[in-house]
Order: structure tokens, then C-alpha cells, then sequence
């Protein structure tokens, strides 16, 4: 992608960069999407544009050029304006970034013209979040964003307009919208040192009867059993390598997450605190399925309400909180994204013979074309799941679908639901009731079980 990029930027024949004047002010280095799209049916070995279309995407959404009225990554063949990113910001050169660089980025925006470069809701909420995080160098990094704003501030007009728009650009790419997908989860250098490490030569491998060379081909190998040894070895040692180079984690960090695990969930170990209502199978209290019968929303205990908001597990696998977010939904208009995901989680469960049928039903109703309730997926993993439906139909025809779903509602539909008045007020009306075990609530049951045995 990179070489092509250099193509495009070449000042003879590369696109087209030019300064678009308007009535008040100037646009500078920027090309129309049609220009990209035409130049790329000229120079590559493309023909269709829709092909030329899914190629210049890929490339901006890897961050090679952007958009500048609006933060996806697509390209459009119409005269939507795009610019070139600096060198600097490609992912070959400048790697993952930390948290506190975007931490420096975000507070930085909220110093610079609030008009021009106000903090959406997701920025904000970040900010927030990694100002929690870095509560005891926050000064730090508040007095870095502090410098680079002053240095902001003494460019010329134009040329900090330009620079703003490609760091802004940098951060869709790193740290996008909810919903979109991230294409930097592969660390690119790490990705590029495995390519030139496999163009070298590689040590001679011994194997039982004589070293065998990787660069050996079968027909030079002296008969089929020794091929099959030499593949053995091969993809073990590929294996090997890639264990070996993955991240290490630290001991510290596992020991965190655990702490922060058990301090979350410790209201609600059954050794410290009674269930509510509590279990029927332990005690003579048959307040749970009652509740379970009538299903009273006033009637249910705080503690389940709050255990909602520790992740979207916790609040699809309860019936009441399943019952609550699909009320969300439809206020929303996304309804049908859970009722898809609850479909397909049914279809796993199915017997051999009803699997087909139920295919056939999830596909119509979601994803056949002017089906009732159509999902939100690409037109890639739609014509995937069409072309499973009609080969082979079976209980995993809609994993790539589910999946996508699924991430779109735990980082859009979920956060939006937590933040909601729906939420707060059905959070304020349950009731608060917390009844702590006695000191011999064991021993009062193993005495009732010794009685009754």
C-alpha cells in the first residue's frame, strides 16, 4: 500500500493536490475521491470501479489518506475531499501508541478552538477515563498538551489547519468510532520484521536419515514418508517461533486484574452476602420462583439491577435485564440486532433435523434481501452468509454476522444504554434490600440436613 501511496503523491504523475478556494476561506492539499478512483483504474491493473472503490478504502482505513468533512474511513467516487497523511503517521512508522499519548491529544483538544475541535461523546468519555487512569500524573500530561498547543499556536494559519486534520486522522485510525472496525490491532513492524525474516536463510533442520534443508523441494526428497517428516517439523518450528515472540504478560498486571475482579463481584459471593431472593434449594424461602412467576420489576433486588452495568454478559444472560436492553433496542430502532444474536445463540442448540428449517428463518427475517428486520453488516459478510445458506446450511452459517452484531452492540448499543434515563430511573426504582449471613447460617443448614436425614 505504501508503494502505491508514493505513486499517488508523485508531483508529475501522481493525483492531483491541489488549495480549493471558497467565499471566506481555503482548503489546502486535498484531492476529490473521483480523482483517486480515476487514477487508480489508469496506473493499476484495475478495471472495475467498484474494485477501485474497495481498494482506496482499505488504504484509508489503514490511514494512508482520510477524509476531511467527516471521520470514516471510506472513499466515495463523487467530489468528497480527502488528504494525503504525512509519512510520519503511517502505521509502518509509527507503531501502536500509548495511552498517554492520546491522553496529550485529547486534552490538548479541549485547549484549541472549541468551536472547531469540540470533543465527541466517545472522546469525551475516553477522557475521562484515562484521566481516572492517570489520576497521579494527569499534571504531567496536562502540562505536555499546555506545550504543544503554544507550539500549535505560532504556524501559519493553513499549515496548522493541515496538521490538526492529520492528528486527528491518526487517532480515527488508533482509537476509533464504536462500531468500526480497527485495523490496527496487528502490530505492522512486528508483521514486517516476520517478512524479511522469512526471505533470509533459514538454519538446516535434522531429521532422522540426513538435515534437510527448508529451501528443499519434495521432488528432491527421497521419498514421501521423509516430505511428510519435513512439513512436521517445519509447522512445529513455525509454532514454536510465533509462542515465542508473543507479548509476555507481567505477573504484576494478571495480579491487578484478578484484585479488581474480586473487588467487583465480592457483593455478590453468596459466602458474604445472601442471595436475594434467596436460594430455594439451600432454604424454605420460595420467594425466587414466585418472582421468577410474576416477574415484578419493582420487586427486583438492587444488587441484580447494578450487576448489569459490569458488562453485556451479565445483562443478556439475566432474563429480566435481556427484557430491559430489548426494550432499549426498540426505542433505539436496533431492535433486531438482539433478537438476530438471541436467534442464532437458539440455532446452536437445535437438533440436527430443525437446523436447516431455522437457517432458512433467521435468513429471511435478517438478512435476505427485503427481509422485516434487516441487520447492520458489510455487503461482504452478508454475501458470505447467502452463499453458506445455499450450499451448506448448518448451526455456524452465521458466526461472522453474530460476531459483528455482537460488537456493535456492546460498543455502541450497550454504553448508550448504561448512560440512558431508562437505565437510571429502572436503577432508582428496584428495591434496596441486603441481608448479610449470621455467623452460623452454616451450621444452622448442615444441622437442618443432619435433622431431617
Amino acid at each position: 500500500m505504501e508503494s502505491i501511496v508514493d505513486r499517488m503523491q508523485d508531483d508529475n504523475t501522481g493525483v492531483p493536490v491541489r488549495t480549493v478556494k471558497s467565499f471566506m476561506s481555503k482548503v489546502p492539499s486535498v484531492f476529490t475521491g473521483q480523482d483517486l478512483v480515476s487514477w487508480m483504474m489508469r496506473n493499476l491493473d484495475v478495471d472495475d470501479q467498484t474494485e477501485a472503490l474497495h481498494l482506496g478504502s482499505l488504504m484509508s482505513a489503514h490511514g494512508y489518506f482520510f477524509p476531511i468533512d467527516d471521520h470514516v474511513l471510506t472513499v466515495k467516487n463523487d467530489n468528497t475531499y480527502y488528504r494525503f497523511q504525512t509519512p510520519c503517521f503511517w502505521p509502518s512508522r509509527s507503531g501502536e501508541p500509548e495511552n498517554t499519548d492520546y491522553a496529550v491529544y485529547l486534552c490538548k483538544r479541549t485547549m484549541q478552538n472549541k468551536q472547531r475541535l469540540e470533543l465527541a461523546d466517545y472522546e469525551a468519555e475516553n477522557l475521562a477515563r484515562l484521566q481516572k487512569m492517570f489520576s497521579r500524573k494527569w499534571e504531567f500530561i496536562f502540562m505536555q498538551a499546555e506545550a504543544q498547543a503554544k507550539v500549535d499556536k505560532k504556524r501559519d494559519k493553513l499549515e496548522r489547519k493541515v496538521l490538526d486534520s492529520q492528528e486527528r486522522a491518526f487517532w480515527d485510525v488508533h482509537r476509533p468510532v464504536p462500531g468500526c472496525v480497527n485495523t490496527t490491532e496487528v502490530d505492522i513492524k512486528k508483521a514486517c520484521r516476520m517478512n524479511r525474516h522469512s526471505k533470509m536463510t533459514r538454519p538446516n533442520y535434522a531429521v532422522p536419515g540426513g538435515r534437510i534443508s527448508p529451501s528443499v523441494s519434495e521432488a528432491d526428497l527421497h521419498n514421501p514418508q521423509e516430505s511428510l517428516k519435513y512439513d512436521v517439523i517445519r509447522d512445529n518450528i513455525d509454532v514454536l517461533r510465533q509462542k515465542l515472540e508473543k507479548r509476555r504478560v507481567k505477573i504484576s498486571k494478571v495480579a491487578e486484574s484478578y484484585i479488581a475482579y474480586y473487588e467487583q463481584y465480592s457483593e455478590f459471593d453468596a459466602f458474604i452476602t445472601t442471595p436475594d431472593p434467596s436460594n430455594p434449594w439451600v432454604s424454605d424461602n420460595t420467594e425466587f420462583w414466585d418472582y421468577e412467576k410474576t416477574m415484578n420489576p419493582k420487586d427486583i433486588p438492587q444488587r441484580r439491577v447494578k450487576r448489569w452495568s459490569f458488562c453485556i454478559q451479565e445483562l443478556i444472560q439475566d432474563p429480566a435485564g435481556k427484557d430491559h436492553f430489548s426494550k432499549f433496542l426498540d426505542k433505539e430502532f436496533s431492535g433486531e440486532n438482539l433478537k438476530f444474536w438471541l436467534a442464532c445463540q437458539e440455532l446452536k442448540g437445535l437438533s440436527n433435523s430443525e437446523v436447516q428449517a431455522k437457517v432458512q428463518e433467521i435468513f429471511s427475517e435478517f438478512l435476505a434481501p427485503g427481509c422485516h428486520n434487516p441487520v447492520n453488516v458489510d455487503s461482504r459478510v452478508a454475501e458470505a452468509v447467502r452463499s453458506r445458506v445455499e450450499t451448506c446450511p448448518n448451526r455456524f452459517c452465521f458466526e461472522e454476522a453474530e460476531e459483528h452484531i455482537f460488537k456493535l452492540m456492546k460498543s455502541d448499543s450497550y454504553s448508550r444504554y448504561l448512560r440512558s434515563d431508562m437505565y437510571k430511573e429502572f436503577m432508582s426504582g428496584t428495591r434496596k434490600k441486603v441481608r448479610f449471613l449470621p455467623s452460623l447460617a452454616g451450621n444452622f443448614v448442615l444441622s437442618k440436613h443432619t435433622s431431617s436425614s
